[in-house]
């Protein structure tokens, strides 16, 4: 489920290795069917720097979907307790119906 181009994912996880959070993130994910790409940040600066400067947090796992900011193991998490997370792995984010 791990890709080397993001950009051929609509999921992305920027993770690193022994991180608990980002283990439970990604079962989360696989146990919805979702293919994603994950981002190894723990040897990669580069990648770490990039992940700081999309999300604004330092801590991983850091998820994105479709381009846009999901957070963190909690944040997903929370919008799976709500039942908003399948729309937004749909493409249908409740959460941008502003009306």
């Amino acid at each position: 489920m791990s890709s080397s181009d993001p950009s051929a994912s609509n999921v992305i996880v920027y993770s690193s290795p022994f991180c608990g959070y980002c283990a439970a993130a990604k079962r989360l994910l696989k146990s919805k069917g979702v293919d994603f790409t994950e981002i190894d940040v723990l040897f990669s600066p580069e990648r770490r720097q990039e992940m700081i400067e999309l999300s604004g947090r330092q801590t991983v796992p850091q998820i994105f979907v479709a381009g846009e900011h999901v957070g963190g193991y909690a944040d997903l998490s929370a919008l799976e307790a709500e039942g908003k997370l399948d729309a937004l792995l749909a493409g249908e984010d409740e959460r941008t119906d502003r009306a």
